[in-house]
């Protein structure tokens, strides 16, 4: 008895201590940090053009001659919201970046300065529309010519822009914040992506045909902002609620 008394004391103090349980999210912190992460891009996007249309800017703003290059030329002219779908790809990728994942902050910052430097010679060099829109344009022009109707050589146009853009995009925020073990339902999420990302390069194409004013050879009015505010938000539309979903699965 006694020996028993004196293993229960023993057994009692040496006991191994059990760790508590992590915690995990409160679901509305979670959800904030999803969304912020899904749509901050698409609010930076809306935010860079109320601030070009508030302020007037415009060729007839006066320009440095370092920046006339990007000013002035056919792409910008035939297709004027490109410009804001580089500010999305750039943020998108400073938000996948900041938000949890598998990268150190090393990692994080190196690869998403060298994603967002990418994108800019891709989109901007030599001049504006860079290697993104003449690829593009050369592929959705021959498809024409090859006797393609319309329709099919705009939606092969399209895809070019969106594969460059999106590949630069999803590349880096792989390669900065994600795990790089391979993974089967990568392809699968990745080729949603790319539909969504084509989605919107057929939109943003559109800006002319939809009532969008001349751009950057005057300032933009109030309606023309209003036009490009709504056209913007169903080209970013799809390719953000996958972002938010994608995720939501990630963190339930």
């Amino acid at each position: 008895m006694a020996g028993d008394a004196f293993l229960d004391v023993i057994g009692s103090r040496y006991a191994p201590v059990r760790m508590p349980a992590p915690r995990r999210a409160a679901p509305g912190g979670a959800w904030a940090g999803r969304a912020i992460e899904a749509f901050a891009p698409a609010v930076a996007v809306l935010l860079a053009l109320a601030l070009v249309a508030v302020t007037g800017l415009s060729r007839r703003s006066g320009v440095p001659d370092f920046l006339e290059p990007y000013a002035y030329g056919y792409f910008i002219d035939r297709y004027p919201l490109f410009v804001f779908a580089l500010i999305y790809g750039a943020a998108r990728i400073i938000a996948a970046c900041a938000a949890p994942g598998s990268g150190g902050s090393v990692r994080r910052t190196v690869f998403a300065l060298a994603g967002v430097v990418i994108l800019g010679l891709a989109g901007l060099y030599p001049t504006i529309g860079g290697l993104i829109l003449r690829g593009g344009y050369a592929t959705g022009g021959m498809a024409f010519l090859t006797g393609q109707p319309l329709w099919l050589a705009y939606a092969l146009g399209a895809a070019v822009p969106a594969m460059m853009l999106g590949g630069i995009v999803g590349l880096t925020i792989i390669a900065a914040n994600r795990s790089l073990r391979p993974r089967w339902r990568r392809v699968g999420w990745g080729a949603l992506s790319f539909l969504c990302v084509w989605f919107g390069a057929a939109m943003i194409g559109l800006a002319h045909q939809v009532g969008f004013g001349p751009w950057p050879a005057r300032a933009m009015t109030g309606r023309e902002a209003g036009v490009a505010a709504g056209l913007l938000l169903i080209a970013m539309a799809p390719h953000s609620l996958l972002v938010a979903l994608r995720r939501r699965r990630a963190v339930a």
